[in-house]
């Protein structure tokens, strides 16, 4: 199994999981180790992986990977979205050319072939409604990440129509859980807090997504991997929705604090109101339940991890601070 990206939060995480729960697969890594993604992540495992520093756009480190894989499962990506906003050139260049060049990869040895995407290609949901994202909602994307993811899905479907190749989508719910960069929302206000600094609300949170713990999100893709039709597309959910303030709220509680002891910064533009995806395929077809339901205990173990391993998010929060506070918030 090639993991792309396998540095990076979720792919990391991958890593862990198969490795520990799938025994069968010898596990290689690709990652190009950019600021989001941390080969410290995998030093517990680094006795039983091949990893390789490089680029999913270098099309000869690629193929010769490519080549010995039974199995690609691609995380690699640029994801986050007030990146993408400030300099969308990383994210055409990683989400599209870079997809592109391991479907050309694929095509060739004949590789089966997983694609992990987002909910974010759908655009938005309103806040006061029932509405559910499904594996037939239209695209729409708001920025220019989930523009370029979108894009990389069209990709896979064409390239398994036209040349046949045995591949399978994912479109997951917003995930947390260790080893997520602190640029991201929870492990952000996590980190302030453990600072001393007050957490900061973009807007006046209203915004809601739905929340799953890593580990049944890559629990879910093996089961895609296993029992999944070829050709398929699944989202993936644990189905329990919050709203930004709420979720903030929520850490600063369970860190000891007063809830109400966050800031407010200006908002995200384009910032999508609501997500929230319908997972009874993988539900009723593959038998998938998050083991995770406690949105709580799953939040608290989170803070309980980043409180024990300083160490590893500390050299990065200097920095991501500083591209904040450019962009005001």
């Amino acid at each position: 199994m090639l993991v792309t990206g396998g540095a990076g939060f979720i792919g990391a995480n991958f890593v862990h999981h198969t490795l520990r729960n799938h025994p069968e697969y010898e596990v290689s890594v690709l990652d190009a180790l950019t600021y989001a993604g941390d080969r410290t992540t995998l030093s517990q495992v680094a006795a039983d992986i091949e990893f390789v520093h490089g680029d999913i756009c270098d099309a000869a480190v690629v193929d010769r990977l490519a080549a010995d894989a039974d199995v690609i499962v691609h995380f690699a990506a640029e994801s986050h979205v007030d990146n993408s906003l400030r300099d969308p050139e990383p994210f055409v260049r990683s989400n599209i050319i870079g997809t592109y060049t391991l479907l050309e990869a694929v095509r060739r040895h004949g590789c089966r072939f997983h694609h992990i995407s987002t909910d974010e290609v759908f655009g938005d949901l309103p806040l006061d409604g029932a509405e559910q994202f499904t594996e037939g909602t239209p695209y729409d994307p708001s920025s220019p990440y989930s523009a370029t993811k979108a894009g990389s899905d069209m990709l896979v479907r064409a390239w398994a129509r036209s040349f046949g190749i045995a591949a399978t989508i994912s479109n997951c719910a917003n995930n947390y859980g260790a080893y997520q960069h602190v640029e991201k929302f929870i492990p952000r206000q996590v980190t302030n807090v453990l600072r001393g600094q007050r957490p900061k609300l973009y807007g006046a949170g209203e915004n809601v997504r739905e929340w799953t713990h890593v580990d049944d999100h890559n629990a879910a893709v093996h089961l895609v991997l296993s029992r999944g039709a070829v050709g398929g597309t699944y989202l993936i959910g644990s189905g329990d929705e919050r709203s930004n303030k709420q979720v903030i709220r929520l850490i600063l509680e369970l860190m000891g604090h007063d809830p109400d002891g966050y800031d407010h910064v200006p908002d995200r533009p384009g910032h999508d109101l609501r997500y929230s995806n319908d997972t009874t395929k993988l539900r009723a077809e593959l038998g998938w339940q998050p083991a995770y339901g406690d949105f709580r205990a799953g939040l608290a173990a989170t803070v309980d991890w980043y409180r024990e391993n300083e160490w590893w998010w500390k050299p990065h929060k200097e920095a991501t601070e500083a591209r904040y506070q450019v962009l005001g918030r």
